[in-house]
């Protein structure tokens, strides 16, 4: 957690060098990490924010997880007043610093789809925000001639998708710079400040009854705690939510039962995406775990990378991303007055999201049931 803090102060380092670079004049002080990058963000004329600052927002997000997963893991072991305070702080980071480049790599997905499904070209290129450059759109393909229904609402199906998906990411970008610039995310620094030199543990008691090998993550002064019990818990609450999936029906690459229900009307967040976004998540924490448990016993072999665990972890990062754009493309269908060959490019690309989400579901359990391969 030392480690995690450290890097996060780091990354606001950055964050507030580039942002005071970037806007002549600005203030770059330690009260405003975000007062520079908000100036030349958002005025006119300006350039837009260097990459370093984007990396910068990027390294903040995945320290602020990172804390964040570890505190609900290791929780037992740490100040409750403390970890139930910081927990929500950090998560309310992390989500919003996510949201912009959430838009954004979903507009790049579904425009990609579209040249991949339609061969055409004529629908606009997205604009990253925070970036220099725009990107390169692949070499158009003559459209074939069993195309050429999807081909004709293609170009307005990307038009409407960028319009939408750019003003999202626009306002998630300015919702960034104001929580950036805000007395809660003053408070939070400064307790990751106070987190990178000294952990708060539990006051009295130790909460493990077994043997200590593992040393305290507070420094060589303090009594050790195992961190071996509460780091299976987090592995066996991730087995129970694995085996509650069906993982039967994943074993085929095609899944026509689960793309039936991708065409329910209704609006809501597709039924069958919840439990393996869960599974995404407890992952990601029994990952952080073992993570733990190597910066705390370096000889330790179970706490070596796996990975069998990179490999799914993947599978599901793709899993959400695909699910997330089908329910764009099912969104941007819902707009009232749009033309039918709109709404049929829209229904075409929400398809073959759902296709891309079954893909991933069958990726998932053929990496999953294999057996476990620990790097040394």
């Amino acid at each position: 957690m030392r480690a995690q803090a450290t890097e996060f102060l780091r990354a606001l380092r950055r964050h507030r060098e580039s942002g005071a670079s970037g806007a002549s004049g600005a203030s770059g002080g330690a009260g405003a990490p975000g007062g520079g990058t908000g100036a030349g963000a958002s005025a006119p004329g300006r350039a837009a924010p260097p990459a370093d600052d984007v990396d910068a927002v990027r390294a903040l997000r995945r320290a602020a997880r990172r804390i964040s997963g570890t505190l609900h893991t290791f929780q037992p072991l740490l100040d409750a007043s403390w970890a139930e305070e910081m927990r929500p702080e950090l998560a309310w980071l992390s989500g919003t610093l996510a949201l912009e480049h959430a838009y954004a790599s979903r507009l790049e997905r579904l425009l990609q789809a579209l040249h991949r499904l339609s061969g055409s070209a004529a629908f606009p290129a997205p604009r990253p925000v925070g970036r220099a450059a725009a990107t390169v759109p692949a070499p158009a393909r003559p459209a074939s001639p069993d195309r050429g229904s999807l081909t004709v609402g293609a170009a307005k199906a990307g038009a409407l998708l960028d319009r939408q998906l750019t003003l999202a990411r626009t306002r998630a970008h300015s919702t960034a710079l104001q929580a950036l610039g805000s007395s809660r995310f003053h408070a939070v620094a400064d307790k990751v400040a106070l987190l990178a030199s000294e952990v708060p543990l539990r006051a009295t008691g130790r909460p493990d009854r077994g043997p200590a090998p593992a040393t305290s993550a507070s420094g060589p002064g303090t009594a050790p705690f195992d961190l071996r019990p509460l780091a299976a818990a987090a592995e066996e609450r991730l087995t129970d939510a694995v085996t509650a999936l069906p993982l039967v029906a994943a074993g085929s690459p095609y899944n026509a039962q689960a793309l039936v229900h991708g065409l329910s009307p209704d609006p809501a967040p597709h039924p069958q995406d919840a439990p393996w976004h869960q599974v995404r998540l407890l992952l990601r924490l029994h990952r952080y775990a073992l993570e733990a448990l190597a910066g705390a016993d370096a000889g330790d072999t179970e706490a070596a990378v796996d990975v069998r665990l990179l490999a799914a972890g993947e599978a599901l990062d793709r899993h959400r991303d695909a699910s997330e754009a089908a329910a764009a493309a099912a969104q941007a269908a819902r707009t009232p007055r749009i033309a039918p060959a709109t709404a049929y490019a829209l229904g075409v690309l929400h398809a073959d999201q759902r296709h891309e989400v079954e893909a991933a579901r069958y990726a998932f359990q053929h990496s999953w049931r294999k057996e476990p391969i620990r790097l040394p």
